[in-house]
């Protein structure tokens, strides 16, 4: 299910998190929020992932606990690379660290303090709402609207050689990606394609695609 708003937001923050969430809802703008929205037993990065690459804006929530967070720069970092909106919500004076500052010195920010907060809580209804209304859908159309993968079949010894090459650079989230990329691609070049561009430096991206290679003499 897509949501309007993946709320990212570290865990001393949870009461203004979950504040924030409720009003939010009670004027009709969707939100994700960990782990009120991850299924039992489910794969806690994988949903994370899920849920940040099928909404349209994230909301974070700054403070000096989110800026130390590395679960929290791994979120932000997730959605720069889906090309999310990100709208920090600051509701303490500080100043993001090294780490963040290169994906949030673009964004819009929006103070949050002092306190109360109600008010903030109140704008940032109001902004959400105005360019929610504003906005084009948050993804294209369907594939098969726009000539997309069609019914390519995938041999498995190539997707789990595939699988195996990303997991070099990016660990578990591998197979998660994988699965996600499958859906769309049109064959095993364009799916190459489109985990390569998970990575983060072109050399990577190079390689990665050079080892997938390997495979499709074998495959046909």
């Amino acid at each position: 299910m897509a949501h309007e708003v993946f709320i990212s937001y570290s865990q001393p923050d949870r009461d203004c998190a979950f504040e924030m969430v409720a009003r939010l809802e009670a004027q009709g703008i969707s939100c994700w929020i960990a782990p009120r929205d991850i299924a039992p037993s489910a794969d806690w990065a994988a949903e994370i992932m899920d849920a940040i690459s099928s909404a349209r804006t994230m909301i974070l929530i700054f403070s000096a606990h989110s800026n130390r967070s590395p679960q929290v720069r791994r979120e932000v970092e997730r959605a720069v690379h889906k090309e999310l909106s990100i709208l920090p919500f600051r509701i303490e004076g500080v100043l993001p660290s090294k780490s963040l500052e290169f994906f949030l010195s673009t964004q819009h920010w929006m103070d949050a303090f002092p306190p109360p907060r109600e008010p903030h809580y109140a704008r940032l209804s109001a902004y959400l709402l105005k360019t929610q209304a504003a906005a084009e859908p948050p993804h294209p159309p369907s594939t098969a609207a726009t000539g997309g993968p069609g019914n390519h079949q995938f041999e498995a010894p190539e997707l789990q050689h595939i699988e195996r090459q990303l997991a070099g650079y990016i660990g578990p989230l591998a197979k998660h990606l994988v699965k996600a990329a499958v859906a769309q691609a049109a064959g095993v070049e364009d799916l190459v394609g489109r985990l390569a561009r998970e990575l983060d430096s072109e050399s990577e991206r190079r390689e990665f695609t050079q080892r997938c290679q390997a495979i499709r003499p074998r495959t046909g």
